[in-house]
């Protein structure tokens, strides 16, 4: 695997919501965690020991930077270390990044509506990206969350889906172009891409989830999510996608 940050978007990540991480000293990973990792995570048992012992630190530093907070309800290990993987698997291909736009993750106890309601009608959503007064803020459904992880024939995560809004929004426009990561080089056939595929989407003529016909965001983030979970499937289905995928994360196949 092929770790580099170009250079050209250096000034990007320090103004933008991705900074630079300091070093840090932390404790040994916590035996129960490693567990967790390896039942629950298939993008963490598929990396290679070097890899592994890194990603753990990734996700201490997530979790030393990000509070994980339970809304009428308590927070698990489970909880933790979902969450934080949700985070780290999109960032893991720039090893010396990580989040600065987002401060706490608030897990609801199911699906919520607009004004975050997790009892009544309309409440389809499964997570957010918090803006106003919910700034650096992120809301999942602890059900939803869980799945993404435990259900691997699907091709979609939520914890992942939202992490990949923060880092469309890291360049300080959301618009499914993640400009704080990817080399300019990109940018213009990741559009023409996005457009091609958006029209398949829409004419049901894709494997994709019908949710990424909906905007160039919305692609980016559900093609994401297909991309990290089913590697294997998505590369073969969608070939273009997942080479200029691997690309812009900087990263190779890593997971079944």
């Amino acid at each position: 695997m092929k770790f580099v940050i170009p250079v050209l978007i250096l000034g990007i990540l320090i103004i933008g919501g991705i900074w630079l991480k300091r070093k840090r000293k932390f404790s040994d990973f916590p035996l129960p965690w490693r567990k967790i990792l390896k039942e629950k995570v298939a993008f963490y048992s598929h990396l290679k020991t070097a890899d592994k012992r890194r990603f753990e630190k990734e996700i201490q530093y997530f979790l030393s930077d990000v509070g994980v907070t339970g809304v009428g309800m308590e927070v698990s290990d489970l909880d933790r270390i979902l969450v934080a993987s949700s985070a780290v698997i999109p960032l893991f291909g720039f090893p010396e990044l990580r989040y600065r736009n987002i401060s706490e993750v608030l897990l609801y106890k199911d699906s919520f509506n607009e004004d975050h309601q997790t009892e009544g009608e309309d409440r389809r959503i499964l997570g957010k990206v918090g803006s106003g007064t919910l700034n650096r803020q992120m809301i999942l459904s602890r059900p939803a969350l869980i799945a993404g992880f435990e259900n691997t024939s699907s091709k979609t995560n939520v914890g992942i889906h939202e992490f990949i809004h923060l880092i469309d929004k890291a360049d300080g426009a959301v618009d499914g172009i993640p400009e704080s990561i990817m080399e300019q080089q990109f940018v213009l056939p990741w559009l023409n891409l996005m457009h091609e595929e958006i029209d398949k989407i829409r004419a049901k003529d894709s494997d994709i989830n019908p949710y990424g016909g909906t905007s160039k965001i919305e692609f980016f983030s559900v093609a994401s999510e297909y991309f990290f979970k089913r590697p294997k499937l998505f590369r073969r289905k969608h070939p273009e996608l997942y080479n200029l995928l691997s690309k812009i994360f900087n990263q190779q196949e890593n997971q079944n």
